[in-house]
């Protein structure tokens, strides 16, 4: 059997026929970019998230760099991130004109946590944090970090690229969040078939901001009152998105089942199967494991030859990028995101994966020999 890490072409009876329909449709009335569907999109994405506003843009860095200057976030100033992350969360601070400072995760969460980030508040006084909530998990400390980043007056933008369907407590994280961005990048659980993000804020003023900035800065239609640029969201990509909505749930419950079943089934002690804490609901984007250094060469070896796909989210270390050195301001490290780096693996894992590639995936994991 051959069973790969992500297959996003597994959609659900009649979706290509719906889209290729709404296509038709969009393509008649000459909605290209803009129009009714990017409403009709925002508008179900604000009531999923029960967030203030939502608003789409063109991709999910520009969703970052948006949701900093939005929110304030300058030339110059800085902007606190953790070290494992994506790198598209480095850069947007530096395309912002802002510089980017990194502070360590923790080994047992692999997220910030609220020591951390008030080290790094302590230390380098920034003006913002961007906080990163990885594998379809969250910051366990999120509420406290929110709590702390007011009381400073820094603020706070969060990164929720790949926590959509992700609740603490029973909310989902996008709800109460100040600012917040995401992903539709097609690999992610809630996926456009090309480039698209989203900026969620609780704050009028953030959501103005954000829609003169993603369209060139318009304040009317030959009025320029801010130096935006172009990251408006096409009307195909809303309207494929329109009807992904429509099945998401369907699809998060498929993921969860895919990593409940790992953690219950495998028990090979080269692996430690990681979870999210108590109060965070996962959304199943990743199955995680975490294996010494040593280790890991060999198994991702055994993976290929046993024709199972895999991941390593992320294989580096944002501070020690070859890009990041010119332009970070400083970093505090104690080597966690350095290990996590070089132990972290992840299963395959998508939406209406097979039970048995479930299961060739768990017999073939625990015949591993360390």
């Amino acid at each position: 059997m051959k069973v790969p890490f992500i297959d996003i072409l597994r959609y659900e009876n009649n979706f290509l026929e719906t889209v290729s329909a709404k296509a038709a449709e969009l393509l008649k009335n000459g909605h290209f970019v803009g129009g009714p569907v990017v409403g009709q999109f925002e508008a179900a994405l604000k009531d999923y998230t029960k967030t203030s506003y939502a608003l789409g843009c063109a991709n999910g860095t520009d969703a970052i760099q948006l949701a900093l200057r939005a929110a304030g976030v300058e030339k110059n100033d800085k902007v606190l991130l953790p070290d494992m992350t994506f790198w598209a969360t480095f850069e947007a601070i530096v395309n912002v004109g802002a510089v980017p400072y990194t502070i360590d995760v923790s080994r047992e969460t692999l997220h910030l946590t609220l020591a951390s980030v008030k080290e790094g508040v302590e230390k380098f006084n920034p003006k913002a944090i961007l906080m990163v909530h990885l594998y379809g998990w969250a910051c366990p400390e999120t509420l406290e970090i929110r709590e702390y980043c007011k009381s400073k007056n820094v603020i706070l933008v969060e990164d929720c690229a790949q926590a959509i369907g992700v609740k603490i407590k029973g909310e989902s994280i996008l709800t109460n969040a100040s600012v917040s961005t995401t992903s539709f990048y097609p690999a992610k659980v809630l996926g456009a078939s090309g480039d698209a993000g989203g900026v969620f804020t609780t704050d009028e003023k953030v959501a103005t901001a954000t829609k003169i900035l993603l369209n060139h800065g318009r304040t009317g239609h030959y009025d320029h009152g801010m130096i935006g640029w172009n990251s408006r969201l096409g009307a195909y990509e809303a309207m494929f998105m329109v009807e992904s909505l429509k099945h998401l749930d369907a699809r998060l419950d498929s993921r969860r089942h895919v990593v409940e079943e790992y953690r219950k089934k495998i028990n090979n002690p080269a692996l430690k199967m990681m979870a999210p804490s108590k109060d965070v609901w996962e959304n199943g984007y990743l199955s995680v494991a975490l294996m010494t250094p040593e280790t890991r060469p060999a198994f991702i070896e055994y993976l290929k030859a046993n024709d199972i796909g895999y991941g390593t989210v992320y294989p580096g270390a944002m501070s020690v990028q070859p890009g990041a050195a010119a332009h970070i301001g400083g970093k505090i490290s104690h080597g966690h995101a350095e290990w996590i780096s070089k132990s972290v693996i992840n299963l395959p894992c998508f939406a209406y994966m097979k039970q048995e590639e479930i299961d060739y995936v768990v017999e073939k994991v625990n015949a591993f020999k360390a």
